[in-house]
């Protein structure tokens, strides 16, 4: 097949019926579970080396990995992303409790703000190569 020849109806609906989105939903999502597993690791640091109750230091570890697995499956609205930028700021917020977590908070943040804004730049590119095949193949068929 050329490249000005039309696809047949078949390819040609189902390339209509295309979603652009998922890119940054993935990213962000991969981050939140990798944050998730980290601050996993970080409970028993909370429990050990710091001055904190057994019961609260369990409720922030453990409420951060809640956090982090509910809102990587929340993605798929506006608010999961919101709630991921707090989780980020709470992330870096608790280096006075763990001074590693000013380290391990500000690399998660950097990581999760680079998703974000990489995840939508490809799904902004990733609509205008769509648009411009679009385009082409209207061209071709007129």
């Amino acid at each position: 097949m050329s490249e000005n020849q039309p696809l047949d109806d078949n390819i040609a609906e189902d390339i209509a019926n295309r979603k652009i989105t998922g890119a940054r939903r993935a990213m962000c999502a991969a981050i939140l579970t990798l944050e998730a597993i980290a601050f996993g690791l970080v409970t028993p640091v909370l429990l050990t080396l710091t001055s904190l109750s057994t019961p609260l230091a369990l409720l922030i570890g453990l409420g951060f990995v809640v956090a982090c697995i509910v809102l990587a499956g929340m993605l798929k609205r506006p608010g999961g992303y919101w709630g991921g930028h707090v989780v980020q700021v709470l992330a870096f917020g608790l280096g006075p409790v763990v001074a590693m977590m000013y380290v391990v908070g500000g690399l998660f943040a950097l990581l999760w703000f680079t998703a974000y804004w990489l995840g939508g730049k490809i799904e902004r590119e990733k609509a205008e190569a769509w648009a411009a095949w679009d385009a082409q193949q209207a061209q071709s068929r007129s």
